[in-house]
């Protein structure tokens, strides 16, 4: 067994508070769309998925395919005018960026599997200066979309981490499913898009309510691979 310790974070409503951004950029795509204007409550369900099968599942049961495809269009050119305008913020959590630098400074080799697309999250990463500290950044642009396991086994596979010694940490009932195919262990936020009981159902071995006690458990786990070893 490898002694490399990764730990793979979500991105939107884990590292970075994107949950008024994306609305506004969904509904500004469902209104140019003629669909009227959509809930938040509709919106946070889908976050994290890919964002054709995202709109799929917003869209009505009887939308036109080609038509979806559009609406997607439609939300990607939302999101680029609203970086553009004044106000327009993806603020960090508090305590990410700490929480990242600490792991960093424990040894642990950090990754990043998201529903983003790879310039989306450059974008994200560039403006917070996060890129250095992570290792492997996987991205719906070269397979499966979550729940699939695709993304935690390639980040694996890239950094020579094992399962055993590998988390996911997310805020969505998506990333859970997704650790717990890909045989790692899965640990729930709350502060996120799905609410507690979303993200357990999704299969969370653990949840927390803030960083200082994701990274306690983070702690905790390194140990128990260190005594294990």
């Amino acid at each position: 067994m490898s002694d490399l310790k990764l730990a793979i974070f979500d991105v939107d409503g884990t590292l970075v508070d994107s949950r008024q951004v994306i609305h506004k950029a969904m509904d500004r795509a469902f209104v140019r769309a003629g669909l009227g204007e959509i809930d938040y409550d509709r919106v946070r369900t889908i976050v994290g998925l890919e964002l054709g099968e995202a709109v799929s599942r917003l869209a009505p049961p009887d939308y036109p395919a080609a038509r979806t495809a559009e609406l997607a269009g439609y939300y990607k050119e939302a999101f680029v005018q609203m970086r553009a305008e004044d106000g327009f913020a993806e603020p960090l959590y508090d305590g990410a960026r700490e929480t990242v630098e600490r792991l960093v400074d424990e040894g642990w080799l950090l990754g990043v599997a998201t529903g983003k697309a790879r310039r989306g999250l450059d974008i994200v990463f560039s403006h917070h200066g996060l890129h250095t500290h992570f290792q492997t950044l996987q991205t719906v642009d070269h397979g499966p979309g979550k729940p699939h396991p695709r993304m935690v086994l390639d980040a694996m596979a890239e950094t020579g981490a094992d399962a055993g010694n590998t988390v996911m940490i997310g805020d969505t009932s998506f990333d859970m499913e997704m650790a717990r195919a890909a045989k790692t262990r899965a640990i729930g936020v709350s502060w996120g898009f799905h609410t507690p009981d979303e993200v357990r159902a999704g299969g969370a071995h653990e949840l927390h309510e803030d960083f200082d006690s994701l990274s306690a458990a983070l702690r905790v786990f390194a140990d128990e691979r260190r005594g294990a070893a």
